[in-house]
Order: structure tokens, then C-alpha cells, then sequence
């Protein structure tokens, strides 16, 4: 067993592990895990310094995730948008292959809490993924998503990158995984030497909290980037973690120091449980506001809002003007007028 496969094992995955260590009452974080589960592996666990503090917030089950009854489970109409099950192809030219069901950590706040962890959700089945993709030449850009694809077997997740570089019309590779902030021992020399092999490759990993960059993350960063991979960094704009200009400009700021580009800053998806990390769009304007001007162009992100219904993501510009209070209307990339709901 390798080191970073002990760490998950070792992971705080039940309500008395987390009450032992916090002096917690069970039985409110039970109802929650029972339906969404938890995972803290040792090394994020030690980076909360306190109760409720920003770490704590998104790995810690909370009872308001059973509350949210109005969002929706699958906003984003993924599963309607599956030709394949588990391989979503929502824009012309490229698709999302779900590769793993698991993560090193059970982000509360996850777009895909009604799967992710779960034992109804299933990767997509490899041959068929596969041939989808083949038999479709105008998909040039596969993303490998989850869960987490880190969290494959070397062996595996080398098979399925050497059977897409066999396909001629795919031209690039990205892979979406929060490892290197909650599991940086995943990143071994090994997995690095793996992933140099299949170039141009690209990996979008997802710091939400400047105190999530420490020696450790920002080494597996490090293995990566000298292995010539393009390293993107998506955050999610989140109440009571990041949801303040000087925090996300310290965090953009962190992310260049250690060769990650700060690509987008997400609105929260309208996502069923996840309702009590929302901030208002204009809240997300005035973050912004903060960075454009205030630090480099490299240090500012896109602003974006992933439409329901399988819409699109769509840029939020500065002083986006609401619409009716707390309506939105935003154009997609198709042209299409939607409208979008802000918090009351």
C-alpha cells in the first residue's frame, strides 16, 4: 500500500470519528451523513484551526444541507445530457467523462452531491465512453472528472489516457481534481512520469482558501507543473469561506507563486444541499471588482455561472446590472436568453 492509499484509508469518515476528535453531538451529523456522505483525510483535517472556520466549513457535514428542499439534485441536467451514462456532452466539441464515483474528500458544497461517494453512481463504462467518443469526430476535448480521477490506480488511469490518445480527432486532455489540496501525497513521482507520457495534458485543480496552499500542496503542484503540465485552478465562490475580496485576492495571488493559473471563479450551482453556501452574483461582482485593477490580469479569473437546465456557462462581467431585484437575464453561448435566479 502506498502512503497516499494509507492516508485514505485513515480518513474521518463517521459522525464519532469527527464528534471523538471535536466533542460533537452525533446524531445531527448522522442525519446528514446518512445522506450524503463524509471523508476528511489526516492531512486537510489538520489544516482546520477551528471549529466552523473556512476548511471546517467545506469538509464538515451540516445540518442545513438536509434543509435545502427548493435546488435541485442535478441542476445542470447532466444525466439528460448523457448519451453514455456517466459521459455528459453538454457543448459540441467536447464531453465529461465521469472516471471515478469517489474523492479524497467529500466537499460539502460538490455539484454532484447526489452521486458522488454514493453507491448508485457508477463511472461510465469504459469501451462505451470510448467508442462514443471515436465514432464522433468533432469532440476534440476530453475531460476527466468524477469524483476525482486521481484517485485511480496508476495502471488505470494510464489505460484510459493511452486509449484517448489513440483516437486522432482528440487533441487534448483535461482532468479535473481537488487531490493536490486534500490528498498532495497522491502526487508521487510516479503518477507525474505516468501523466508526462500523454501530453498536452492539462489538470484544473480547485484551492477555494489561501490556507489550503501550504509545502505540501504547493509540492505536488510543483511535480506536476515540472512535468509540463498546464495547471488551472477553479474555485467556487462560497459564503463564509472565500466570499471576501482580500481573501480571493490573497488566494490568486498564492496560486501564480506556485504555477497554477487562477482560470474561474464559479457561482454556486443551484445544487440540492448547498443552498447555505450561496452569495448574491452582485456579492460575486463586487469580489471582482476587488481583483481587476488591484492585482495582476494573471491573478483575475473569469466569473462564471453555469446555467441550469444544461444551459452553458456563462461570464458575469463587472456591473452586471440585476434585473427585476433578483432576477438575472444572462445570454449563453448560443445566444439564448435565460433567466437566473439570485438569492432572496
Amino acid at each position: 500500500m502506498e502512503n497516499w492509499e494509507k492516508s485514505l484509508a485513515d480518513s474521518v469518515t463517521s459522525p464519532d470519528q469527527l464528534s471523538g476528535l471535536f466533542r460533537l453531538p452525533e446524531g445531527p451529523l448522522s442525519a446528514v451523513t446518512g445522506r450524503y456522505p463524509m471523508r476528511i483525510t489526516p492531512y486537510y483535517l489538520g489544516l482546520i484551526g477551528a471549529p466552523g472556520d473556512a476548511i471546517w466549513r467545506q469538509c464538515v457535514p451540516d445540518q442545513a444541507e438536509l434543509e435545502d428542499r427548493r435546488q435541485s439534485p442535478d441542476p445542470l441536467d447532466e444525466e439528460r445530457l448523457s448519451p453514455v451514462p456517466g459521459l455528459i456532452h453538454r457543448y459540441p466539441d467536447r464531453v465529461v467523462w465521469i472516471v471515478s464515483s469517489a474523492c479524497a474528500v467529500y466537499c460539502r458544497f460538490c455539484m454532484r452531491k447526489r452521486g458522488v461517494g454514493c453507491s448508485d453512481m457508477a463511472p461510465a463504462p469504459r469501451q462505451e465512453a470510448l467508442d462514443y467518443i471515436a465514432s464522433r469526430p468533432q469532440i476534440r476535448d476530453v475531460i476527466l472528472s468524477g469524483g476525482d480521477p486521481l484517485l485511480l490506480a496508476d495502471d488505470a488511469l494510464d489505460g484510459i489516457l493511452a486509449a484517448l490518445r489513440k483516437i486522432p480527432h482528440v487533441e487534448i486532455v483535461r482532468i479535473g481534481s481537488r487531490v493536490p489540496v486534500t490528498l498532495p501525497e497522491r502526487i508521487t513521482v510516479k503518477l507525474a512520469r505516468m501523466l508526462k507520457r500523454h501530453h498536452p495534458l492539462y489538470i484544473n485543480t480547485h484551492f477555494n482558501h489561501p490556507r489550503e496552499i501550504t509545502e505540501q500542496s504547493a509540492r505536488a503542484c510543483a511535480r506536476l507543473a515540472d512535468a509540463g503540465i498546464v495547471l488551472g485552478n477553479q474555485s467556487v465562490l462560497l459564503k463564509g469561506v472565500n466570499d471576501d475580496p482580500l481573501v480571493m485576492r490573497n488566494l490568486m495571488q498564492r496560486l501564480l507563486a506556485i504555477r497554477v493559473r487562477p482560470y474561474y471563479i464559479h457561482q454556486m450551482d443551484l445544487v440540492q444541499g448547498t443552498a447555505h453556501f450561496r452569495t448574491k452574483v452582485a456579492h460575486g461582482i463586487a469580489v471582482m471588482e476587488g481583483l481587476r485593477g488591484h492585482t495582476s490580469g494573471l491573478a483575475t479569473p473569469h466569473y462564471m455561472i453555469d446555467l441550469p437546465g444544461g444551459k452553458g456557462k456563462v461570464e458575469i462581467p463587472p456591473g452586471r446590472v440585476l434585473r427585476e431585484g433578483s432576477r438575472l437575464l444572462l445570454t449563453n453561448y448560443l445566444g439564448e436568453e435565460i433567466e437566473y435566479a439570485d438569492p432572496p
